[in-house]
Formats: structure tokens, C-alpha cells, sequence
């Protein structure tokens, strides 16, 4: 008789803590990535590990997982909260700007990809019906792998890494019109298969939209009422309610409880509790997002690679070849540089997480047999094992292509090298970079600019504007447009998070070099003061001032004394963010 427990999944529990809490940390200091890390323990503790002689010695149950699907709920939570992280790094007006990448790159891969391993899948004696759907999920890469690459780097918000997360998040949506061609093959009612696919298209935007402007509505008065105090279980509370209700909404809804996540992260992205709610989720998206690496860890059946020790490390290699070679197409075509653009194809080359249930699904449903789901479950498995090494390998390319190709500045310089001496760094070209560049010039004050917007650079490039791709908070780039002799730099982009990761970098390179930023307003501005920002503009701020003048000047004051009055108020609140800078 099976023994049981007060508390479902103990034992299992226990050793999960123990070993993030001890044996990762060993891992971690001989220099092995926690990604590796976690995929590693899980293939040696789980139950083709350890848990395969666990019937033989009875204490090998205590140090072992003898079953996947014990630890299958929690992974499914550590998806949902790396999700809800990218949301609240992201911004509904960046998703939008993103939306070239989203639906132009990310349809490309994965029809090209699909269609390519669909081919193969089919010459090797499968159906054309089982041959599209594994064309489609392998197309599919890891989020889960790939956006813990990417925080750990510290890549997310560079250029190359916004269009990599856009290519995801297609991905993502795929999901689910997946899911209903399975039906559909399986039921041999292909010609609804248009119909039913669109249907599905227009009741997944239909869904998000709803949600996204219901949840707008109810997430900010939601924290405003009960966190007035600031208790902070109170407010872990309402973080996990929203993470986990609107995840619970988007799974009635058909999609997938990640999409969920996402959507929650972007609500919380646009008020004023995003930092502490980042703060609150941290450790728990960490232990989390550890289990779901060690769930996919337990599905490596090394006795099955010892029996096809050439044909499975071959079409694992070949998995990455074909994805990284439309990726890095698709990327150049883009804009990108040849480095950069393979680092990213060998980045999203492996498997998806979401294999392991569509392949579950596909084989209940009797589309693909035993035998060939085994065989695209453990490649897709010891892919993702393989994605951190060979990771780490197509980084050392993209920093060696840009070194040996110094002359371009990032990845669409093109012509001359920016100007030598002490010059005005305009971080942002948009709007406000464009108007600050206009002045410079007619003052014959030289500056250089840097915009990650691929289409913005490309269209004033070539009519002699100095503005190049890149992010502003990457030191080589820094390095590239002479730092150390500018006269100072200026931070105008209109993403909070961004600014603030730039003022950051900055300061931690160059100490002395004068940093002046465009806020969003005065607790952002707060937050870029005490990252080191030398002077700190609240767009909201002046705008009030600008307002206040017209009114006084309106109503009769001259123009004299409405600018003391303007100026004074001004001193003020400079004065106060000062002080927040000395506490």
C-alpha cells in the first residue's frame, strides 16, 4: 500500500529544497550553469536516475523522484512566474513597437523551420499528417530556457534579445492552434481545418483583448485599496492573485495559463507597484523555474541514447542547424549583423517545453506511435540540456564577430565610424533625441545617438544623421562611441526600466561622465537619482510647470515674475530629489 502523507508530495518537496538549497550551489561554484545545473540533478535524482533502482533498495526512494508527474504541477508554476517577470520587464507600448518581430520574424521561423523538419520527418516514413504537426512543435523553442539565458546574461533588453523574446512570444500563440490540428487530423476532418483555425484565431484576440482591458481596470484600484499600509503578505497576496487568476482566465479561455502570466506582468508593468512587486516574486520565480528545469531533466532516458548512440546526438545537432540557420537569415534580413544573428539562431534552437505536452497529446490521440514520441521527447530534452553550453559558445562568436568587424558600431552601423573628441551621447532618438540633436547641431556641438529601433535607424542613417543601433547600457558599445571623452550623456528613451538599467551600467563604467535623464515622473525620477543619474528631468513634472506659467501669465502676472515663480517651484523639487540622492 502506497504510503501517504498529510501534505501531498513531502518527500518530494524536501528534496527538491535540499538540493537547490545545497547541491546547486556546489554546482554553481565549479562554474556550471543553473540552467545545466538543474537539468543535470533532475536526469541523475529522477526516475531514470536514481529512481530506476529504487525498487531495489528501498532508500533510494528518499534521494530520488520516482515519478515525473510528482513535480509536473509546480514546473507548470515556475513557467507561469517567469512569464509574469518578462511581462512587468516589458510595456504594452514596447509589445507594440515589437510588433514587426512578433508577426512578421516570428510567422517566417516557424513555417520555414516547420516545413524543413516536417520534410525530414516525412522522408523518413512518417505521415504528412504526423509529419506537419512535428514540423510545428519542434519550430518551437524553449521560453522557459531561453529567457533564463537571457536574464542571466543580462541581454533581455538589448536589441537582439527584444526580437528574440518577439519570435517567442509567436511561439507561444502557436500553442493553441496546435492543439486544434491534432483534433483535427486525429478526427479526419480536415476540410474544416481553415475554419476552425480562424475561428480560434479571432477567439484568442478576442479572449486577450478582454482580459487585458478588463484587467486594466481592476489590477491598479485592486493594490491601491489594500496596500495602503504597505503589509507585505497583504501584497505578496495580491501578486500571486493576479499572476495566478488571470493565468486562470486565459486557461478558460483556451490559452495557455503562461499567456496568463504575461498579460498579469504587463497590467502590474503600468503602475506604481511594478519594483516591489519584482522585488516580492524574485525568489520564488528562481525555486520555481529550478523545479520545472529538474522535471525536464527527469524526462532524459540516458539507457535510450546508449541505444541509439549516433542517430539521437545527430538529430539533436541537426535540430539546431536548421533552426539556426533560418533564424539567423530571418535576423540579417532584419538588420542584424551576422554575428549577433547566429548567436540568436543558436539561442532558440532547441526544443520547447510545450513538446512534451503536445507530443503527449498527439500519441493519446493516436496520431504518432510510442516510439517516435520517446524518440522527439528525448531530443528535445537533450536539447535543451545542450542549449546553455552551446549558448555560451555563439556569445564568444557574436563578441568576436563585432571585434574583428570594430569598424561598424553595432549591429546596422554603417559608413563612418562616430566622431572622435569630446561629443553629447543621445541615448534615444526619438522625439525628444531628435529635437535635443537639432539644437546640438545648430550650435555646431557634435553628438552621436543610439536607438534600438531597427527602422528608425535605417530610415536616418543613410541621410547623414550619426545615430546607430544598439543598447545605450552595453559597455563595449559604450567603448565603441569613445565614453571616456564624451561630454556627457543623455538618456531619452520612454522606457522607464530601460533608463534605469542604462543609468546603472553607465555609472558602474564610467563614474565621473555626466548622466542627465528624461523621467517618467518624480518616483522614477527618485529611482534614476539614486542609480547615479546627475540631473534627472520628470516629464510630468514640467509639463506642470509649463501649464502653471501659461495660467499665472494668463491671469495677469508678468512675464518676470512668472518666471521666479516657475523657477522656484523648480528649485524645489530639484531640491527634494537631491535629498533623496544624499540619503
Amino acid at each position: 500500500m502506497e504510503e501517504q502523507h498529510a501534505l501531498p508530495y513531502l518527500r518530494e518537496t524536501l528534496l527538491f529544497l535540499a538540493l537547490a538549497g545545497i547541491f546547486i550551489p556546489l554546482l554553481q561554484r565549479l562554474k556550471v550553469n543553473q540552467v545545466l545545473g538543474f537539468l543535470a540533478v533532475g536526469a541523475l535524482f529522477g526516475p531514470f536516475g536514481f529512481g530506476l533502482w529504487a525498487g531495489d533498495f528501498t532508500w533510494l526512494t528518499y534521494f530520488s523522484f520516482v515519478r515525473a508527474e510528482q513535480v509536473s504541477g509546480l514546473a507548470e508554476l515556475g513557467v507561469m512566474f517567469l512569464m509574469f517577470m518578462i511581462g512587468l520587464e516589458l510595456s504594452t507600448e514596447r509589445l507594440w513597437a515589437l510588433r514587426r518581430w512578433v508577426f512578421g520574424a516570428g510567422v517566417g521561423q516557424v513555417a520555414v523551420s516547420a516545413c524543413l523538419i516536417g520534410g525530414v520527418a516525412y522522408y523518413f516514413g512518417l505521415s504528412l499528417e504526423a509529419s506537419i504537426v512535428l514540423g510545428l512543435v519542434l519550430s518551437l523553442s524553449s521560453t522557459a530556457v531561453v529567457m533564463q539565458l537571457l536574464t542571466d546574461q543580462r541581454s533581455l533588453q538589448t536589441p537582439s534579445g527584444q526580437a528574440g523574446f518577439s519570435i517567442l512570444m509567436f511561439q507561444d500563440l502557436m500553442v493553441v492552434p496546435l492543439f486544434i490540428l491534432i483534433d483535427v487530423f486525429a478526427s479526419g476532418r480536415s476540410d474544416d481545418l481553415a475554419y476552425l483555425l480562424s475561428f480560434a484565431a479571432v477567439k484568442s484576440a478576442g479572449a486577450i483583448l478582454l482580459i487585458y482591458l478588463l484587467g486594466r481596470r481592476v489590477i491598479r484600484p485592486l493594490f491601491q485599496f489594500f496596500v495602503k499600509k504597505r503589509q507585505p503578505d497583504v501584497f505578496m497576496a495580491l501578486t500571486l492573485l493576479s499572476t495566478l487568476g488571470i493565468a486562470g482566465l486565459t486557461y478558460l479561455a483556451g490559452l495557455s495559463m503562461a499567456l496568463g502570466a504575461l498579460l498579469a506582468g504587463l497590467l502590474l508593468a503600468e503602475t506604481e507597484f511594478r519594483h516591489e512587486v519584482e522585488v516580492t516574486i524574485e525568489p520564488f520565480k528562481g525555486l520555481l523555474m529550478g523545479l520545472f528545469f529538474m522535471s525536464v531533466g527527469m524526462q532524459i532516458d540516458v539507457r535510450e541514447i546508449l541505444k541509439s548512440p549516433i542517430l539521437i546526438p545527430l538529430a539533436v545537432l541537426s535540430l539546431f542547424a536548421v533552426k539556426t540557420l533560418v533564424i539567423s537569415v530571418i535576423f540579417r534580413i532584419g538588420g542584424f549583423h551576422w554575428g549577433r544573428a547566429v548567436e540568436t539562431g543558436v539561442l532558440l534552437g532547441q526544443g520547447g517545453e510545450f513538446a512534451f505536452i503536445v507530443v503527449a497529446y498527439a500519441l493519446g490521440t493516436k496520431l504518432i506511435g510510442p516510439q517516435v514520441a520517446q524518440f522527439v521527447m528525448l531530443v528535445v530534452g537533450l536539447s535543451l540540456f545542450a542549449t546553455p553550453a552551446l549558448a555560451k559558445a555563439a556569445r564568444a562568436f557574436g563578441n568576436w564577430w563585432e571585434r574583428r568587424h570594430h569598424h561598424q558600431l553595432a549591429d546596422l552601423a554603417h559608413g563612418a565610424p562616430p566622431p572622435q573628441g569630446s561629443t553629447v551621447i543621445i541615448a534615444g532618438f526619438g522625439r525628444v533625441g531628435q529635437l535635443l540633436a537639432k539644437v546640438l547641431t545648430e550650435q555646431d556641438i557634435a553628438y552621436v545617438a543610439i536607438e534600438n529601433d531597427a527602422r528608425l535607424v535605417t530610415t536616418l542613417h543613410p541621410r547623414g544623421f550619426p545615430v546607430y543601433f544598439g543598447d545605450a547600457s552595453r559597455a563595449e558599445l559604450l567603448q565603441k562611441v569613445n565614453a571616456d571623452r564624451a561630454a556627457a550623456v543623455v538618456l531619452t528613451m520612454d522606457h522607464a526600466a530601460s533608463v534605469l538599467h542604462a543609468v546603472k551600467s553607465i555609472r558602474r563604467e564610467y563614474p565621473q561622465l555626466p548622466v542627465y535623464a528624461r523621467a517618467r515622473d518624480e518616483a522614477h525620477a527618485v529611482a534614476l537619482i539614486q542609480a547615479g543619474a546627475t540631473l534627472v528631468v520628470p516629464e510630468a513634472l514640467e509639463s506642470a510647470l509649463q501649464l502653471t506659467a501659461t495660467v499665472l501669465h494668463t491671469v495677469g502676472l508678468s512675464e518676470a515674475r512668472t518666471t521666479d515663480i516657475v523657477q522656484a517651484e523648480r528649485d524645489r523639487r530639484n531640491a527634494v530629489l537631491l535629498a533623496k540622492k544624499l540619503s
